[in-house]
């Protein structure tokens, strides 16, 4: 599958998570930042989107922001949801991994806004509070978002699966080589260092109690034009 028609299946996907999200009840508002952490996680292909988009606007000095705080530590994960959704299918454990609120800010966020929102990655789209983080400390969400949070994370790595997963900071510093994006089109990228591979969608992880409900959903990833079943 090329770029472009991984993009245009990106983009639908929002499209649907942006419908379902505008059906719920969220506290989350303009300079509500608490949530905007340094350990957001994103495909090679929301990188890949970032990059350009940055590009385009003449605003790659951003990545400068990333490179001045790649020392500092961040959530970096071993695995990815479709890599879990295995490990649950096998009967097995997931590991353990270490991420904490208190390692700082999203280096992205400039005066609590986010610099690159038009394009910002899943992760944030869809980390959605039912009450005030600022009040709470954490984002207080429903166990039934958060299923469908997992299910279009997995769909999106399904269909990036011959590409990358990583931190922010890690992803984009990565693909600010146009070496590693001309790689990423051609399906040639190999992760480096933290980054790793990821995964075919094998099996969805959804409780027994969400089964039903979530059916409409499914249906609609399931009916994007371009068809996520084609590799």
């Amino acid at each position: 599958m090329n770029v472009s028609t991984k993009l245009e299946i990106y983009q639908q996907l929002k499209t649907i998570y942006d419908d379902f999200a505008g059906t719920l009840s969220v506290a989350c508002e303009k300079k509500c930042a608490t949530c905007c952490t340094r350990n957001v996680i994103l495909t090679g292909l929301e990188g890949f989107e970032i990059i350009s988009h940055l590009e385009s606007i003449k605003q790659l000095d951003l990545l400068d922001r990333l490179r001045d705080e790649a020392s500092k530590r961040r959530f970096q994960p071993g695995i990815t949801t479709n890599g879990l959704a295995e490990l649950c299918m096998n009967g097995e454990d997931p590991p353990e991994e270490e991420s904490e609120v208190a390692w700082g800010q999203c280096p992205l966020l400039i005066d609590d806004m986010c610099s690159i929102y038009e394009s910002r990655p899943f992760e944030c789209r869809c980390f959605i509070s039912e009450n005030d983080c600022r009040q709470l400390g954490s984002a207080d969400m429903d166990p039934y978002v958060v299923t469908v949070n997992n299910v279009f994370r997995q769909f999106l790595e399904h269909v990036d699966q011959t590409g990358i997963c990583g931190n922010l900071t890690d992803v984009l510093l990565f693909l600010a080589d146009s070496d590693q994006r001309e790689l990423y089109q051609k399906g040639q990228l190999k992760p480096e260092g933290s980054l790793i591979t990821n995964l075919p969608l094998q099996m969805l992880l959804i409780p027994p109690e969400y089964q039903e409900k979530i059916q409409p959903i499914i249906s609609s990833i399931q009916g994007i034009r371009v068809g996520l079943g084609q590799q």
